[in-house]
């Protein structure tokens, strides 16, 4: 810790926490050998009254925690034990009975987008009729009307799902009725929807006679022509053309997401879908002070680069070259996208049995596989050999599929090696593949706070699989009594970053977003401490950090957070409105105070939506990737 800022420190922790005992400091010139000496042996920090939750299983809750000068857990015990770890500049804490525990590790995050994408006004996730998203659109263009007539009006969180009356596809005809000449793309709060008025499309180069992309598809007319609705790849198509930030616009906008993830109890984060233009931002971050969390980047594999496992190999090891000395930043890890999403009207999830059509109707419809099982086979045994671990986007019961079966491939070719290869969202996994998570040693990376029952769970799905597949839907307790290894991401921005309420939603499967109740608790729904273990020590085994973070035991890394209340004995409803008092990453401080930053969200929500009710994906999108 910085000594300068010490005694600012022991005040805020003071009033956020409650009696520091803050012992005098030694008078500069005063200082003896034998003084220097207990300096080396007393803790930085000490944090006593609390409910430490160490996150051994079956351990006993200690009452004390002291971390050392070097940035590690130095001893849990009780208040008693760990007074001798108290030194003349050691800061104690006095938690008051809250619990101390690991800081949340995040296995599936896109927090760079939580970032950029608050630069842009936003929808906020409503469900809405055509004019009232016409007059919503229409209020955006009239509070910047300084960039008539070519500036781009970029929208966020549009609810694919929403759109009213039920059955509505988005039409670029919709946004040509609005009186402007201006580009105007709204993206999709899923992150896998984008929809253009017809000037962005032209802009863009999208015509009849635009292919579909690998892993994408151009909603088009039943002459060719383009409707507006860009899926998955496409949408690549229309944001390459959409002008940039500036550079520092990025960069606040991201530190302002981190900061915001650090308030929120969150240590690590393993980022979903990078590229060098991510890579780019967190060195840019870690060099000016402002990457308060360690970060797992899993670097991009395109469908057709999948194809080409030598190639995908050496474009991993070469990001890792030329970034690996960032700090902060520990590479082995590449993501995979083997579908889409459930939900209608996109429907690019890939389904071992068809898609139903409103009626309950079977239809020929299995959703997309952008990676074929052979493909992903021959990527996962090379990958796999070179020791990196693939984490791969699987919706859908055959996309799941194919993931275990290339992680089988690897088996059979390598032998077991360690490499915890993660199949993320299992939204549906079909009862027959349960078993098959454990014996591979493959992780089960869920976003638990999904498992609500809402407009994307009910009206966009349920008609259109039918109770059966229903009743199936994200089988944590299912996975968990199949020895399948757990782990925890939030998927932000996909939704608002709401980590206890993800945490409660594990659960009891409502959570506090739900609009229609809970989703199967009786079913599928976790232990409490099953919760906490998935999104702190089961997600850094994910990450294979198992002996660096995740826990609090002595010689591994202060990751850890200091509530405002006891997680473990207030009733489940009340997780969701945890407040995280301190955070610390190795030691250092990274949030301090009851509250957090504000949320990076720049643009007012339009007057026209107050009080249009907004799903669970309002705060910002990135795409469920």
């Amino acid at each position: 810790m910085n000594p300068s800022s010490t005694p600012s420190r022991r005040r805020i922790l003071a009033t956020s926490l409650g009696a520091a005992v803050a012992l005098p400091l030694a008078s500069p010139g005063t200082a003896s050998a034998s003084a220097s000496a207990s300096r080396r042996r007393s803790a930085a920090l000490v944090v006593h009254h609390a409910r430490v939750l160490t996150g051994e299983a079956h351990a006993p809750v200690e009452q004390a925690v002291a971390v050392g000068r070097d940035g590690k857990v130095l001893a849990t015990g009780s208040d008693a034990a760990l007074r001798r770890f108290v030194g003349r500049d050691t800061e104690v804490v006095d938690a008051r009975g809250a619990t101390v525990m690991s800081g949340i590790h995040d296995g599936h995050a896109h927090p760079l987008g939580a970032g950029e994408r608050s630069l842009h006004p936003s929808l906020g996730g409503a469900t809405l009729t055509v004019p009232q998203l016409q007059d919503a659109v229409r209020e955006f263009l009239s509070a910047d009307a300084a960039h008539e007539p070519d500036g781009w009006l970029v929208v966020e969180d549009w609810n694919p799902v929403g759109l009213l009356p039920a059955g509505t596809v988005p039409h670029h005809r919709v946004l040509d009725a609005l009186p402007t000449r201006r580009p105007i793309a709204l993206i999709g709060n899923d992150g896998h929807n984008a929809w253009a008025n017809q000037r962005a499309l032209d802009l863009a180069g999208i015509t009849a006679a635009t292919p579909d992309p690998a892993g994408g598809q151009i909603v088009r007319d039943a002459d060719g022509k383009p409707g507006g609705l860009l899926k998955d790849t496409a949408q690549d198509l229309l944001t390459r053309v959409i002008p940039p930030p500036t550079r520092a616009q990025l960069l606040d906008a991201c530190a302002k997401a981190l900061a915001q993830a650090a308030a929120s109890g969150i240590t690590t984060f393993m980022d979903a879908s990078v590229d060098t233009h991510q890579l780019d931002t967190y060195a840019a971050l870690a060099a000016t002070g402002r990457l308060p969390q360690r970060i797992v980047p899993a670097l991009l594999i395109g469908p057709d680069l999948a194809k080409d496992p030598a190639g995908a190999l050496r474009h991993v090891r070469d990001l890792r070259a030329r970034y690996g000395q960032v700090p902060g930043l520990r590479f082995g890890t590449a993501k995979v996208f083997l579908d889409g999403v459930i939900e209608y009207p996109s429907q690019t999830a890939a389904l071992l049995s068809p898609y139903l059509d409103a009626e309950g109707r079977p239809t020929g419809h299995r959703g997309d596989l952008y990676v074929s099982a052979a493909d992903y086979g021959r990527l996962a045994t090379v990958f796999d050999r070179a020791d990196w671990q693939l984490h791969a986007h699987a919706i859908g019961d055959r996309a799941v599929r194919t993931a275990l079966d290339g992680y089988e491939a690897a088996v059979r070719a390598n032998g077991r090696r360690g490499n915890r290869h993660t199949v993320a969202h299992l939204q549906l996994v079909h009862p027959s593949d349960h078993r098959r998570f454990a014996p591979l040693g493959v992780v089960a990376c869920m976003q638990l706070q999904w498992a609500m029952r809402d407009i994307w769970t009910m009206e966009a799905l349920l008609p259109y699989i039918g109770a059966e597949r229903h009743r199936l839907m994200y089988p944590a307790r299912s996975l968990e009594r199949h020895g399948a290894a757990l782990a925890g991401g939030s998927d932000w921005p996909v939704d608002p970053l709401q980590t206890w309420n993800q945490i409660r939603t594990a659960v009891d499967r409502e959570g506090a977003e739900a609009g229609e109740g809970a989703l199967y608790p009786e079913l599928e729904g976790l232990s409490r401490a099953s919760s906490l273990r998935m999104h702190t020590a089961g997600t850094a085994h994910q990450l294979r950090m198992e002996r660096v973070s995740g826990r609090l035991l002595p010689g591994m890394a202060a990751d850890l957070v200091v509530l405002d209340r006891d997680v473990t004995r207030v009733p489940i409803a009340e997780v969701s409105g945890v407040g995280v008092r301190l955070t610390l990453v190795g030691g250092r401080v990274v949030h301090e105070g009851t509250t957090p930053p504000p949320r990076p969200r720049s643009a007012p929500r339009p007057a026209s939506l107050t009080g249009v009710h907004g799903d669970r994906h309002g705060a910002c999108g990135c795409g469920r990737g």
